[in-house]
Protein backbone atom coordinates (compact mmCIF):
# COMPACT_ATOMS: atom_id res chain seq x y z
CA UNK A 1 0.00 0.00 0.00
CA UNK A 2 1.21 3.84 -0.82
CA UNK A 3 2.15 5.94 1.66
CA UNK A 4 2.01 8.95 -0.10
CA UNK A 5 -1.29 9.53 -0.56
CA UNK A 6 -3.55 12.79 0.60
CA UNK A 7 0.06 14.29 1.11
CA UNK A 8 0.24 16.90 -1.54
CA UNK A 9 -2.33 17.76 -4.94
CA UNK A 10 -1.00 17.11 -7.77
CA UNK A 11 -1.51 18.51 -11.52
CA UNK A 12 -1.39 15.64 -14.12
CA UNK A 13 -3.25 13.09 -12.49
CA UNK A 14 -6.24 12.35 -14.68
CA UNK A 15 -9.29 11.43 -12.31
CA UNK A 16 -10.46 7.82 -11.37
CA UNK A 17 -8.95 4.88 -10.57
CA UNK A 18 -4.79 4.94 -11.31
CA UNK A 19 -2.40 2.51 -13.31
CA UNK A 20 -1.02 1.13 -9.79
CA UNK A 21 -5.01 -0.17 -9.46
CA UNK A 22 -4.61 0.49 -5.67
CA UNK A 23 -5.05 4.41 -6.26
CA UNK A 24 -7.99 7.11 -7.20
CA UNK A 25 -7.65 10.29 -7.85
CA UNK A 26 -10.69 13.14 -7.11
CA UNK A 27 -10.86 16.58 -8.77
CA UNK A 28 -9.92 19.35 -6.63
CA UNK A 29 -10.60 22.43 -8.89
CA UNK A 30 -7.55 22.38 -11.02
CA UNK A 31 -5.50 19.69 -8.89
CA UNK A 32 -5.88 16.02 -8.01
CA UNK A 33 -6.04 14.48 -5.01
CA UNK A 34 -4.38 10.75 -4.91
CA UNK A 35 -6.57 8.41 -2.42
CA UNK A 36 -6.01 4.41 -1.10
CA UNK A 37 -8.71 2.35 -2.35
CA UNK A 38 -10.05 -0.07 0.13
CA UNK A 39 -11.43 -3.45 -0.31
CA UNK A 40 -15.06 -3.69 1.53
CA UNK A 41 -15.76 -6.52 3.87
CA UNK A 42 -17.76 -8.01 1.17
CA UNK A 43 -14.60 -8.61 -1.02
CA UNK A 44 -16.40 -6.95 -3.60
CA UNK A 45 -16.58 -3.38 -3.42
CA UNK A 46 -14.29 -0.76 -2.86
CA UNK A 47 -14.27 2.88 -1.71
CA UNK A 48 -11.42 5.67 -2.09
CA UNK A 49 -10.29 5.89 1.24
CA UNK A 50 -9.40 10.18 2.89
CA UNK A 51 -7.77 9.43 6.73
CA UNK A 52 -8.12 13.05 7.32
CA UNK A 53 -5.46 13.22 10.47
CA UNK A 54 -2.97 11.50 8.43
CA UNK A 55 -3.35 14.27 5.84
CA UNK A 56 -1.27 16.89 5.30
CA UNK A 57 -1.42 20.39 6.65
CA UNK A 58 -1.45 22.00 3.12
CA UNK A 59 -4.06 19.22 1.86
CA UNK A 60 -6.20 19.88 5.02
CA UNK A 61 -6.02 23.30 4.10
CA UNK A 62 -7.34 22.86 0.32
CA UNK A 63 -10.23 20.88 1.91
CA UNK A 64 -11.20 23.43 4.15
CA UNK A 65 -11.40 26.13 2.03
CA UNK A 66 -13.34 24.34 0.17
CA UNK A 67 -15.98 23.48 3.14
CA UNK A 68 -16.10 26.58 3.93
CA UNK A 69 -16.75 28.42 0.82
CA UNK A 70 -19.30 26.40 0.02
CA UNK A 71 -20.92 26.93 4.02
CA UNK A 72 -20.21 29.89 3.81
CA UNK A 73 -23.60 30.32 1.71
CA UNK A 74 -25.60 29.09 4.33
CA UNK A 75 -24.80 32.04 7.11
CA UNK A 76 -24.20 29.05 9.64
CA UNK A 77 -23.48 30.77 13.12
CA UNK A 78 -22.20 27.89 14.93
CA UNK A 79 -20.08 24.95 13.31
CA UNK A 80 -20.89 21.32 14.57
CA UNK A 81 -18.58 19.45 15.15
CA UNK A 82 -18.51 15.38 14.41
CA UNK A 83 -16.09 13.00 16.20
CA UNK A 84 -13.69 11.91 15.59
CA UNK A 85 -11.87 12.81 12.09
CA UNK A 86 -14.68 15.62 11.52
CA UNK A 87 -12.64 17.68 14.58
CA UNK A 88 -9.56 19.17 12.66
CA UNK A 89 -11.99 19.99 9.62
CA UNK A 90 -14.68 21.49 11.48
CA UNK A 91 -12.32 23.59 13.31
CA UNK A 92 -9.94 24.85 9.90
CA UNK A 93 -14.11 25.95 8.32
CA UNK A 94 -15.01 27.42 11.71
CA UNK A 95 -11.86 29.42 11.73
CA UNK A 96 -12.64 30.30 8.13
CA UNK A 97 -15.79 31.36 8.34
CA UNK A 98 -14.83 33.82 11.23
CA UNK A 99 -16.11 32.30 14.35
CA UNK A 100 -14.33 32.10 17.31
CA UNK A 101 -15.04 28.77 18.51
CA UNK A 102 -17.26 25.60 17.30
CA UNK A 103 -19.41 22.86 19.43
CA UNK A 104 -17.74 19.57 19.22
CA UNK A 105 -19.93 16.03 19.63
CA UNK A 106 -18.54 13.36 21.58
CA UNK A 107 -18.48 9.49 22.29
CA UNK A 108 -16.56 9.19 25.43
CA UNK A 109 -19.55 9.71 28.24
CA UNK A 110 -18.24 12.44 30.38
CA UNK A 111 -19.78 11.75 33.92
CA UNK A 112 -21.78 15.16 33.68
CA UNK A 113 -23.22 14.29 30.72
CA UNK A 114 -27.14 13.14 30.37
CA UNK A 115 -27.76 9.81 28.60
CA UNK A 116 -30.52 10.81 27.21
CA UNK A 117 -28.92 13.34 25.18
CA UNK A 118 -27.07 10.80 23.44
CA UNK A 119 -27.69 8.55 20.28
CA UNK A 120 -26.24 5.36 18.70
CA UNK A 121 -23.38 5.42 16.84
CA UNK A 122 -22.31 3.42 14.03
CA UNK A 123 -20.70 3.72 10.17
CA UNK A 124 -19.05 2.37 7.14
CA UNK A 125 -16.16 1.88 8.59
CA UNK A 126 -17.30 1.31 12.45
CA UNK A 127 -20.21 -1.44 12.58
CA UNK A 128 -22.61 -0.15 15.31
CA UNK A 129 -21.34 -2.06 18.90
CA UNK A 130 -22.54 -0.02 21.94
CA UNK A 131 -20.95 3.53 21.16
CA UNK A 132 -22.78 6.24 21.31
CA UNK A 133 -22.43 10.64 20.32
CA UNK A 134 -23.33 12.61 22.94
CA UNK A 135 -23.31 16.76 23.18
CA UNK A 136 -22.33 18.34 26.39
CA UNK A 137 -25.16 19.70 27.87
CA UNK A 138 -23.00 22.83 28.70
CA UNK A 139 -23.50 23.65 24.90
CA UNK A 140 -26.83 23.71 24.61
CA UNK A 141 -27.35 27.39 25.21
CA UNK A 142 -24.59 28.15 22.26
CA UNK A 143 -26.76 26.40 19.69
CA UNK A 144 -30.04 27.78 20.63
CA UNK A 145 -31.63 30.04 18.18
CA UNK A 146 -28.91 29.58 16.18
CA UNK A 147 -28.06 28.96 12.12
CA UNK A 148 -26.08 25.35 12.90
CA UNK A 149 -23.86 24.05 10.53
CA UNK A 150 -22.81 20.59 11.34
CA UNK A 151 -19.09 19.01 9.71
CA UNK A 152 -17.78 15.74 9.13
CA UNK A 153 -15.24 14.57 7.13
CA UNK A 154 -16.80 11.62 4.51
CA UNK A 155 -20.69 11.16 4.26
CA UNK A 156 -20.62 7.04 2.77
CA UNK A 157 -23.81 4.74 4.00
CA UNK A 158 -24.99 7.65 5.89
CA UNK A 159 -25.31 5.91 9.23
CA UNK A 160 -23.33 8.33 10.82
CA UNK A 161 -24.93 11.33 9.96
CA UNK A 162 -28.03 9.89 10.55
CA UNK A 163 -27.14 10.00 13.95
CA UNK A 164 -26.07 13.31 14.60
CA UNK A 165 -29.56 14.18 13.09
CA UNK A 166 -31.26 12.09 15.56
CA UNK A 167 -28.76 13.74 17.89
CA UNK A 168 -30.13 17.55 16.73
CA UNK A 169 -33.39 16.16 16.30
CA UNK A 170 -33.60 15.82 20.37
CA UNK A 171 -32.02 18.89 21.21
CA UNK A 172 -34.60 20.94 19.11
CA UNK A 173 -31.91 21.92 16.73
CA UNK A 174 -32.51 22.09 12.91
CA UNK A 175 -28.85 22.20 10.45
CA UNK A 176 -29.06 24.99 8.00
CA UNK A 177 -26.32 22.57 6.06
CA UNK A 178 -24.25 19.83 6.23
CA UNK A 179 -20.78 20.15 4.71
CA UNK A 180 -18.22 17.34 4.47
CA UNK A 181 -14.87 16.75 2.92
CA UNK A 182 -16.10 14.16 0.53
CA UNK A 183 -19.10 12.39 -0.35
CA UNK A 184 -18.80 9.04 -0.68
CA UNK A 185 -21.14 7.00 -2.78
CA UNK A 186 -24.85 7.75 -2.76
CA UNK A 187 -25.72 6.21 0.15
CA UNK A 188 -25.93 8.66 2.84
CA UNK A 189 -28.37 10.86 0.29
CA UNK A 190 -31.17 9.02 1.99
CA UNK A 191 -30.51 10.38 5.40
CA UNK A 192 -30.15 13.71 5.20
CA UNK A 193 -33.53 14.70 4.26
CA UNK A 194 -33.86 18.30 2.81
CA UNK A 195 -30.69 19.47 4.30
CA UNK A 196 -28.44 20.42 1.97
CA UNK A 197 -25.04 19.02 1.70
CA UNK A 198 -21.60 20.39 0.62
CA UNK A 199 -18.83 18.47 -0.10
CA UNK A 200 -15.16 19.30 -1.27
CA UNK A 201 -15.55 16.44 -3.70
CA UNK A 202 -17.24 13.61 -4.49
CA UNK A 203 -15.88 9.76 -4.82
CA UNK A 204 -17.71 6.49 -6.19
CA UNK A 205 -18.32 3.15 -4.69
CA UNK A 206 -16.04 0.64 -6.93
CA UNK A 207 -16.60 -2.60 -7.83
CA UNK A 208 -13.69 -5.48 -8.47
CA UNK A 209 -13.38 -7.35 -11.64
CA UNK A 210 -10.78 -9.15 -13.13
CA UNK A 211 -9.57 -6.37 -14.66
CA UNK A 212 -9.29 -4.40 -11.51
CA UNK A 213 -11.41 -1.30 -10.49
CA UNK A 214 -14.40 0.23 -11.89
Amino acid sequence: MRTDVWQQLHTDLTPGVQPDRETYAVAMGDAQLLLPIRTLPDGARGTASLILNQASFPVLDAIADRVAAALEGHAPEVIIAVPTLGLPLAEAVARRLGHARLVPLGTSRKFWYDEALSVELSSITTPSGGKRLYVDPRMLPLLEGRRVAVVDDVLSSGKSIAAVLRLMELIGVAPVAIGAAMLQGTGWQAHVGAVPVEGAFATPILTKTPEGWT
